[in-house]
């Protein structure tokens, strides 16, 4: 978006609010966090003052592309996260495609151009844990839906909001393709979104992929 808004407003800086917020509990007043991106550090620290309050804490940072890119990523993996609650897969098997999604994200994340800790921050593994563990998540429902043996049209259907991870994902596996990353769980996300695999289908060509080392190994 920050690319749309330069093209449209040249000269205008673009920033960007992302982080674990969602907006039910952020209107309830419960304690949340988020993180604002500037091209200017001065320009993101007064911008963090202005929707700072008591329980919605502002952090801010320059790194615009790695926010926008860790919101719109995270989307995706919640979907896979929600496919395994649909075929009742358990925490453990949850929590590791948590940890790989966020490694994957990370390393997708960096090929555009964000900065590797940003997505250990808010926008990144925040925004990613409370996508994929919330009930509230959109995303995640998604993949649960998927998971009990919906169509995604059928999931479609019967929601009154949008899950951006849907049409996000075959512009991420394109994405990833013109980069040169292997991006396996977006992929497999993916294949399940376009119907040319069922989710244990996708969760066992994940699991059949050799595991190497688990922060400099380029497969999942």
């Amino acid at each position: 978006m920050s690319q749309i808004v330069a093209e449209v407003m040249p000269g205008h800086p673009a920033g960007i609010l992302a982080g674990p917020n969602i907006a039910k509990e952020v209107g309830a007043g419960y304690a949340a966090a988020a993180t604002i991106a500037m091209p200017d550090q001065g320009s993101a620290g007064q911008l963090a003052e202005l929707f700072r309050t008591s329980r919605f804490r502002i952090y801010s940072a320059t790194d615009v592309v790695g926010v926008e890119i860790a919101g719109a990523l995270k989307n995706i993996y919640a979907i896979a996260a929600g496919m395994g609650d649909g075929v009742g897969a358990g925490f453990n098997t949850k929590a590791m495609v948590m940890t790989r999604s966020l490694r994957e994200m990370s390393r997708l994340g960096e090929a555009i151009g964000g900065e590797r800790d940003t997505f250990a921050g808010l926008a990144g593994m925040g925004d990613l844990t409370v996508t994929c563990m919330s009930p509230l998540s959109r995303n995640r429902h998604v993949g649960e839906m998927l998971g009990q043996g919906q169509t995604v049209d059928e999931i479609l259907a019967g929601m009154t909001q949008v899950a951006e991870g849907v049409k996000a994902a075959p512009v991420v596996v394109k994405l990833a393709e013109q980069l040169g990353v292997d991006a396996p769980i977006a992929w497999e996300v993916h294949t399940v979104l376009q119907g040319k695999a069922n989710v244990m289908d996708a969760y066992r060509g994940l699991t059949r992929q050799a595991p190497g080392h688990e922060i400099h190994g380029d497969t999942w």
